[in-house]
């Protein structure tokens, strides 16, 4: 995810899209913290996915409220949307639990991790899910530089 085109066309830091693109297109940003916000934005049926970093690192160590990352699951589990949880930053203990979705005992339908799942010592990353998410994507759909795993 990092500074990929799909990042930046999410953001919302100036400094992180400004003088770049041209941006992925439809990424709806909702304001962190927000359940109105969420709650109105997915009564659109063609949303299919709500990412979040539970614990926003980037733009100063945020802390939601509590109840927020379980609110968000219960939407998201109404609406038929991906819960995805981007715990690049905050994932494998790195805030004194597994992961910050287990504070609310929640767990997505994707789980992002990176940085800490090396030590430190290589860049790798990971997408964890279920069967059911992962099963979708058929041998040739997806490419990567180091594939040969789903």
């Amino acid at each position: 995810w990092g500074r990929s085109i799909a990042a930046i066309s999410a953001s919302t830091d100036p400094s992180s899209f400004s003088k770049f693109g041209p941006f992925v297109p439809n990424f709806e940003k909702i304001p962190y913290n927000n359940i109105a916000a969420l709650e109105e934005k997915l009564n659109d049926p063609n949303i299919c996915a709500f990412m979040l970093e539970p614990i926003q690192g980037e733009a100063g160590v945020v802390i939601p409220h509590h109840g927020y990352l379980k609110k968000v699951r219960e939407l998201c589990t109404k609406n038929n949307v991906l819960m995805i949880a981007d715990e690049v930053q905050t994932g494998l203990c790195r805030t004194g639990k597994m992961i910050a979705c287990d504070y609310e005992d929640v767990k997505p339908d994707i789980l992002i991790l990176g940085k800490a799942l090396s030590g430190g010592m290589y860049p790798v990353s990971a997408v964890l899910s279920s069967s059911e998410v992962m099963l979708t994507i058929k041998p040739g759909e997806h490419g990567s530089t180091y594939g040969g795993n789903p």
